[in-house]
């Protein structure tokens, strides 16, 4: 079974503090699917399993009182059959959390340009409760599936913390043509924050979409994704090897907490490490020299 979560990683995994942003940056050939799998494992398995309980454990408090997580998950590049799969290798059932109201998963991608007007095809069958389709690429439509979804799983788990993950949530700058600006999608997120205890979002940031800023889409692209790193508690970025691929090096994640993120008891470093994902989806994280 792949590693689940890397000891290095630990800290930067727990519950996010509450109305906290953390915002995932990525790259093309360094993408954030593999850190995304693991908050979720970390949101998503038993109080158990998690560093929080650990080391409550050690101070002699019963971990068996810390308030679990429910998670809306938005994709706008993966389909659930990817996420289904890379959570099954960590130990994770997402079919199973599914039905237990815990988890729920909305698909930006597969119905988003479906040709039919149909408004029913912006949902699922009635046998897949627990998951939705956008089948228009508008913020209102966003808005009302994600409401939507924060409502059935705060019903389904109303003593658990609520967390929204919108992985790719930039795509819709390029889906919209022109339609949806980078303010309107930072604000209907943001109104979307409002009904949840945190959020976590994932953007592209390639140089070309961020640094030459010739055409509306890369202004739009670089709006939206520095709004977000201003609006974050904490930043975690991917990247290449400066030096190109090594055998033995995926690529470079670099941590930036905000003075938000850092609790009393809890002090989140700046920091810069090295990882390398292997074949079968399992993670190393470690440090430059090791």
């Amino acid at each position: 079974m792949a590693s689940r979560i890397p000891p290095l990683l630990d800290t930067y995994l727990h519950l996010p503090p509450e109305t906290s942003l953390v915002l995932l940056s990525g790259v093309l050939g360094s993408s954030t699917n593999w850190l995304v799998l693991r908050y979720l494992y970390s949101l998503l398995s038993t109080p158990s399993n998690s560093v929080v309980a650990r080391e409550d454990d050690e101070k002699g408090i019963d971990s068996s009182s810390i308030e679990e997580a429910s998670v809306v998950f938005i994709s706008f590049l993966r389909d659930y059959a990817f996420w289904k799969e890379g959570a099954g290798k960590l130990g994770l059932d997402l079919d199973v959390l599914t039905r237990k109201g815990k988890f729920i998963f909305v698909d930006g991608l597969s119905r988003l340009f479906f040709p039919s007007p149909n408004p029913t095809l912006g949902h699922y069958s009635s046998d897949n409760v627990g998951k939705k389709a956008l089948s228009v690429a508008s913020l209102q439509h966003l808005r009302k599936e994600l409401e939507d979804a924060v409502a059935q799983v705060q019903r389904s788990a109303p003593k658990q913390r609520t967390v929204l993950i919108a992985d790719q949530l930039d795509l819709l700058l390029a889906a919209s043509e022109n339609d949806i600006s980078s303010q309107a999608l930072r604000d209907t997120l943001l109104s979307i924050r409002e009904k949840v205890h945190s959020s976590i979002v994932t953007l592209s940031a390639d140089e070309p979409l961020l640094s030459s800023q010739t055409t509306s889409l890369e202004k739009a692209h670089a709006a939206f994704a520095i709004s977000l790193a201003h609006d974050a508690h904490l930043v975690i970025s991917l990247r290449m090897l400066d030096t190109g691929t090594a055998r033995d090096v995926s690529g470079v994640i670099r941590v930036t907490p905000s003075g938000g993120y850092n609790g009393i008891d809890r002090i989140v470093e700046e920091r810069e490490l090295l990882y390398f994902v292997a074949g079968d989806g399992g993670v190393r994280i470690f440090e430059r020299g090791q």
